[in-house]
């Protein structure tokens, strides 16, 4: 016999796996994030489990990718597509359009300034672009970017409400896109203040859309296109409205204005050469290039031409003995956005590194459009050039200096660093203004750098080297360890 309890609970499990099959059908799609983090930029692969056709939004690139996950999962990518003209990094949406056919969608809003000048399939606010059953529509969504545009996707078997939202740089888990870029990286004067204006009535529009859609953000944490962003990979709307500090300004958009455009980080100086080589034609890189490895002989006219030298060996490596005059540029997630923002795209470059690590480094370049690797160093002890050390100074040689006149310290950290802690007598400079300040930089008495950890401390020594500073120093403890020794700080 069904008793009262017994047929609750029967409707509660039927209601259970009534919504379990209907987020499941919601889920009927292909969908698959690929994540760089060396960029902190995230891509995007919908596909028809039916039809086998899938899109791709804002690839990178290093195009394989994509072409190992259609592989694997028996997709064709018939459509390729871009929230935006990127300015962090270069886009593999013509490169993966050459090799695989697919036509190629991009944004023609934000007027005439902001089109993509080469062949496309434009699309306006409204638009759909169907994949299979799924349904991608364009919401314009201006503010980071007058062209930026949104990707509502949903599957038209279920009812007519998007499930996710391809938001690019537009909305971050956590944040939004900055809309002062366009003035600081690429010389837009006056546009950030109109940007942040659209970016406010763009996240009004926004916030009418259901409270349960995904946001599937371009950026997460480590990304110059915020101040905030988030680790976690995707949110909803609710959860934004609830946690994110630029949707608390309903109503209030002079407050909205002051709050985004306050305390936006330094874009690195690449920025700008990615937003023009994104809007134009350019020669595409569809195979990751292969970049020999220098013999001794090689190596030695390489450095007599006078090309470019980077050490991407550890600091610690690089201190026992490097190539004078080479710059320091240690790998890691960063190791793009430091080359970008400390050298520009003219010189020829040699790079010292592991033989394990030359793909990845070509990777990683291929990605700010970096290509003129002349070649690699892979053995530094066969090479037969002579290394000079790092000139480093102890925490306690350090003090020593703090109450008087005769040494210059300089800290390399950003401004927001310096200014939340830093030790007391030392002067700020940022490690990317540096070349741009070496009037300032003491030619009477030994100069000492330091950072936070050690790394940009050594990067900022190399750079002054090789601009001709000759008693430099440095502090690689940094202010790590400076604090772990229990040494105040001032703000």
């Amino acid at each position: 016999m069904l008793t009262k309890a017994k047929f609750t609970a029967t409707i509660a499990l039927f209601i259970i796996l009534f919504l379990q099959g209907n987020k499941l059908q919601a889920q009927s799609y292909f969908f698959e994030r690929v994540y760089d983090e060396t960029l902190a930029q995230a891509s995007f692969v919908i596909g028809d489990l039916k039809t086998r056709e899938a899109i791709v939004i804002d690839p990178k690139r290093d195009i394989d990718t994509y072409l190992e996950i259609a592989k694997a999962n028996n997709l064709n990518i018939t459509k390729v597509a871009e929230t935006h003209i990127h300015a962090d990094f270069l886009s593999g949406s013509r490169e993966l359009a050459a090799v695989t056919g697919a036509g190629l969608f991009l944004s023609d809003e934000g007027g005439t300034d902001w089109q993509y000048q080469f062949p496309h399939t434009g699309l306006k606010d409204g638009s759909s672009i169907p994949v299979g059953q799924v349904q991608l529509k364009v919401m314009h969504t201006p503010g980071h970017t007058p062209e930026s545009i949104t990707f509502l996707v949903r599957d038209t078997k279920v009812p007519a409400t998007p499930q996710r939202a391809i938001t690019g740089d537009f909305i971050f888990v956590g944040d939004v896109g900055r809309p002062d870029l366009l003035e600081k990286a690429a010389g837009q004067v006056g546009s950030q203040e109109l940007g942040a204006k659209q970016l406010y009535a763009s996240i009004q529009k926004f916030s009418r859309l259901p409270d349960d859609l995904e946001i599937w953000a371009g950026h997460g944490a480590g990304s110059f296109c915020g101040k905030s962003l988030s680790t976690i990979p995707h949110s909803t709307l609710k959860e934004e409205k609830q946690n994110s500090k630029a949707f608390q300004f309903k109503n209030d958009e002079k407050g909205f204005i002051k709050y985004i455009l306050d305390g936006q980080p330094t874009p690195p100086n690449y920025f700008a050469v990615m937003k023009q080589l994104n809007k134009v034609e350019r020669p595409l890189l569809i195979q990751v290039p292969l970049h020999p490895k220098l013999n001794p002989m090689a190596f030695q006219k390489a450095i007599d031409n006078k090309l470019l030298v980077i050490d991407t060996r550890s600091k610690n490596e690089v201190a026992k003995g490097h190539i004078p005059g080479s710059l320091h540029i240690e790998n890691g997630k960063s190791f793009s956005t430091w080359v970008g923002s400390l050298i520009d795209y003219q010189p020829q470059i040699v790079l010292i590194t592991d033989e394990s690590h030359t793909e990845d480094l070509t990777r990683k370049l291929m990605r700010i459009g970096m290509d003129n690797i002349y070649g690699f160093a892979t053995d530094l002890d066969k090479m037969n050039v002579a290394l000079e050390k790092s000139d480093l100074v102890s925490i306690g040689e350090l003090k020593k200096h703090l109450d008087k006149k005769d040494v210059q310290i300089i800290d390399v950290r950003t401004e927001s660093e310096y200014h939340n802690g830093h030790i007391k007598g030392v002067e700020n400079m940022v490690l990317t203004s540096l070349e741009n300040n070496l009037d300032k930089i003491s030619k009477d008495k030994p100069v000492i750098v330091h950072c936070q950890s050690g790394v940009r401390a050594a990067m900022a020594y190399s750079l002054l080297k090789r601009n001709g500073v000759k008693n430099l120093k440095m502090y690689s403890g940094g202010i790590n360890e400076w604090t772990e020794q229990k040494n105040e700080l001032v703000k």
